[in-house]
């Protein structure tokens, strides 16, 4: 017979050494949209902590995964349950987190997760369904010519993560209008705005007497603030699993490993109840801008980096790449020379201690982040990352030679990926497009071809001589870099 999984009946199994959720099930106040490891290993853990704190049983969450039924059939019979497994200097003991209830497959049963954002004792919709997620044109708003977009404004079952959302919003006023709060958790600049301007773009879009009846509703009872999410979460392996059956005694298909560094910046904006997540650490800001613009262009442009030039150069986690001193100078380069000065600090962070505490923490060796899971999405990510900072760097009359590296290095890992290289995935919205791009006869035309996709650079940098030259230059240096 095989091993038991774990459960709400086989808890009693898991040995003292393992930290255990409260007995007490909790009931079901929040809706979370893309129920993955990042949300099991950030958001989940910081709600089951702050109700702790207090002793409260109504903040459960119930996930939502809307890609694949794989992750209801994992957590369905583990009741939710799932282990944390913190890697590197000052890790936890290992815990089992019980804040997730239950699990709805949003692509098989999308009613269900109408009738969850509908329900009253529900307070809180948190997200987490990375950039791809939202179906953006190059300016911003709902990309109303994609496809499930279309299906979703025109009132078939909801299959997009803002159809799911307006659909649920719109049964939640029509069976009481109770006030709730949309929590975007996603790395998009200003995300809590960005979302509320999606849910008004398809409000816009449907028939007027619905927009008419849901809009005002919105303004007055949803809130959307914006956040910074900050926690690496790499993608679970079978070692990892391995390694939970050995510290349970139980099977446990859901557990996440991360670092012991958790940071969640919330602009306290919420139009009723939430957890006190500021008792489990999480900061409370009234500006949380600051925050989010030095972790993207700091963070996730320096991870970026890290995994096309690390890819390039064989690496397989962003570990071994940091650990290469001519990346790592790369890095540092970007943080200091491009990043910095286009940042305002944010009261209570000390940019160059972040800047090194970075590094610190890419290099965690038992931490294996894969470079291929960084550098998927590209087409996605960049915006966010990185053209920010070339932008303002241009506006204040400098070169951004760093930041136009990463732009530069993704543009060598996808022209080497067009090219056959097996070992280099292109997994990417804009798969098609970027290979037809990249695959030009030689670097300056895969430039040239590249910058003309607008839902990436926009009209101006698209248009930009003195980027395109500046690419051109720094792909060479990015080839250069690839070489060990």
């Amino acid at each position: 017979m095989g091993v038991a999984r774990l459960s709400r009946q086989t808890l009693d199994r898991v040995p003292a050494s393992v930290r255990r959720p409260s007995a007490v099930v909790p009931q079901v106040g929040i809706v979370h949209l893309g129920i993955g490891a990042f949300h099991r290993a950030h958001q989940a853990v910081f709600t089951e902590d702050a109700a702790a704190a207090i002793g409260s049983d109504e903040w459960g969450i119930a996930g939502v995964t809307q890609r694949s039924g794989t992750v209801v059939r994992q957590r369905g019979p583990q009741d939710g349950l799932y282990t944390v497994l913190e890697r590197g200097v000052g890790a936890a003991p290992p815990r089992v987190v019980g804040a997730v209830r239950d699990v709805v497959d949003g692509g098989a049963d999308p009613e269900e997760v109408t009738r969850r954002i509908a329900d009253p004792a529900v307070r809180v919709v948190t997200l987490t369904v990375t950039e791809k997620g939202y179906r953006r044109t190059v300016d911003g708003s709902l990309d109303r010519d994609d496809e499930l977009v279309r299906r979703d404004i025109a009132g078939a079952a909801p299959r997009t993560v803002v159809g799911h959302l307006v659909r649920g919003l719109q049964a939640r006023l029509r069976t009481g209008g109770a006030p709730v709060t949309v929590v975007c958790c996603d790395n998009l600049t200003d995300n809590g705005t960005v979302l509320r301007g999606l849910v008004r773009d398809f409000c816009a879009a449907l028939p007027s007497d619905e927009a008419d009846e849901l809009t005002p509703w919105l303004d007055k009872h949803v809130r959307f603030p914006s956040t910074m999410v900050d926690r690496i979460v790499p993608a679970t392996t079978d070692a990892d699993r391995a390694e939970a059956r050995s510290l349970l005694g139980v099977d446990d298909v859901g557990v996440v490993t991360t670092e012991p560094f958790r940071q969640w910046v919330i602009t306290d904006d919420f139009a009723a109840e939430r957890p006190l997540w500021e008792l489990a650490g999480a900061v409370l800001a009234m500006d949380v801008a600051p925050w989010e613009t030095a972790k993207l262009r700091l963070l996730n442009a320096s991870h970026s980096l890290l995994a096309y030039l690390g890819s390039l150069r064989g690496y397989a986690t962003i570990a071994e790449s940091v650990r290469d001193d001519a990346l790592a100078g790369a890095t540092r380069r970007l943080m200091y020379d491009d990043v910095l000065p286009t940042l305002a600090a944010p009261d209570g962070l000390d940019l160059p201690d972040y800047c090194e505490q970075l590094m610190t923490r890419f290099a965690n060796p038992a931490l294996l982040h894969s470079t291929a899971q960084v550098a998927m999405d590209g087409s996605q990510k960049l915006p966010n990352r990185v053209l920010g900072t070339i932008r303002d760097r241009f506006a204040a009359g400098a070169t951004p030679q760093a930041a136009a590296l990463v732009v530069a290095a993704w543009m060598a890992y996808v022209a080497s990926a067009a090219a056959g290289e097996s070992r280099l995935p292109l997994d990417d919205p804009l798969r098609d497009r970027i290979a037809a791009a990249a695959g030009a006869r030689d670097d300056r035309l895969a430039v040239t071809n590249l910058l003309q996709i607008k839902e990436i650079f926009g009209d101006e940098l698209s248009g930009s001589v003195p980027f395109r030259d500046l690419l051109i230059d720094q792909i060479g240096e990015a080839r250069a870099l690839s070489q060990r």
